[in-house]
């Protein structure tokens, strides 16, 4: 947190100064690093930057062969790695007919957190690298479809917001989002704070404390205990850092600004109004003329009612918007279900696993625009 930082620190953001240093992992038959400098970037912290992602290639690909691409995002605290965790079991389910793709796993670290992908005034515009350099360089090399029909997004909590703010904002150049129990995508419901009308992120205007995480049904953290408990461990990099970050202007100290003091959890009206423009649901709705003829098939949200952090509240929210304004998305919640337990089989909404259904869909979608250009 900024009052934290050592005062040698506190003009430059953090983020530009601690690039990451783990090795990577081996590159394998079926799994290898897709790694790039960024100019968007490189010029907007002065240094090389490089993006990189983790691709599962599918097995016995044939020159030629056309194939969609699955662009799949980390929540807080991942990275592209998780490649070579699921690639081995990707690539043997391929194999044996599971949907054939390039499964692209982007990294979306970084050391102020998650990017989320989006343009920001303190981590810089990773959507638009992501979009003009990083996607069309990848799908170049490994001989991808190269066209927003061959192009899909899925993402699971800060993954799940990123997935679906990057459909939201370049509409037309993936062909579809599955997102998944995603961050607050309304910011009248910020994990059970009104960012806008509330006047403390801990108390609610009743005083009561404000419940964050909850365990079998049971709240077991207030957002108070939470952010102590992020302090505790770290000066910067916790989740609620990782949103100002992406969110918030940039101070005067050159660190971004908090949302709300992260000791007594006043709220900043000046940083709560400028959080507008990423709040989906307001965009949304403001801009869905627009939007809405491009988004058309493109859109599907799941959530479990019972999410451990609260995150089927803004989704509420949000399809009640695209339900008056004739949206076709699908938004499903799943009863019962937390942030980790969503994945599993549920008997009448993915009765083989939520990814699966999601792969199938993607891959189905993909089948039915080429045949249509037949």
């Amino acid at each position: 947190m900024r009052h934290l930082l050592a005062t040698a620190l506190l003009l430059v953001p953090v983020c530009a100064q601690q690039p990451r240093t783990d090795a990577q992992p081996a590159d394998t038959k079926d799994v290898v690093l897709f790694e790039m400098r960024s100019e968007l970037l490189s010029a907007f912290w002065g240094r090389e930057i490089r993006m990189q992602a983790g691709v599962v290639l599918p097995p016995d690909q044939k020159d030629g062969e056309p194939l969609p691409v699955c662009y799949s995002i980390h929540g807080f605290g991942g990275s592209h790695r998780s490649a070579w965790h699921a690639g081995p079991r990707l690539v043997e389910d391929m194999g044996q007919g599971y949907p054939r793709m390039l499964y692209v796993f982007l990294n979306a670290a970084c050391p102020l957190g998650h990017h989320e992908f989006a343009d920001s005034v303190n981590n810089g515009p990773w959507g638009r690298a992501l979009t003009t350099e990083f996607v069309p360089a990848l799908e170049a090399k490994f001989h991808a479809g190269g066209a927003p029909r061959a192009r899909f997004l899925t993402g699971h909590s800060s993954g799940g917001w990123s997935s679906l703010w990057l459909m939201v904002n370049y509409p037309d150049f993936f062909g579809g989002t599955w997102s998944t129990a995603p961050d607050s995508v309304d910011f009248r419901d910020f994990t059970g704070i009104d960012v806008y009308s509330f006047a403390n992120a801990f108390t609610d205007p009743k005083g009561e404390p404000i419940q964050l995480m909850r365990r079998n049904g049971e709240w077991v953290k207030t957002i108070e205990q939470f952010v102590r408990n992020e302090l505790e461990q770290k000066h910067y990099g916790g989740q609620f850092m990782s949103f100002d970050a992406v969110f918030s202007p940039r101070g005067d100290d050159g660190q971004p600004m908090h949302l709300f003091d992260p000791k007594t959890g006043a709220i900043d009206r000046f940083v709560a109004d400028s959080w507008r423009k990423y709040d989906i649901g307001q965009i949304v709705r403001e801009h869905w003329a627009e939007l809405g003829p491009k988004l058309k098939g493109k859109l599907h949200v799941y959530v479990g009612t019972r999410d451990t952090f609260r995150l089927e509240g803004p989704l509420r929210l949000f399809a009640a918007d695209l339900e008056r304004l004739g949206s076709d998305a699908v938004i499903l919640f799943a009863e019962g279900r937390d942030h980790g337990t969503l994945f599993q089989p549920e008997p009448t909404l993915w009765p083989d696993g939520m990814l699966v259904r999601i792969h199938r869909e993607m891959r189905a979608k993909f089948d039915a625009a080429v045949a249509l250009v037949k």
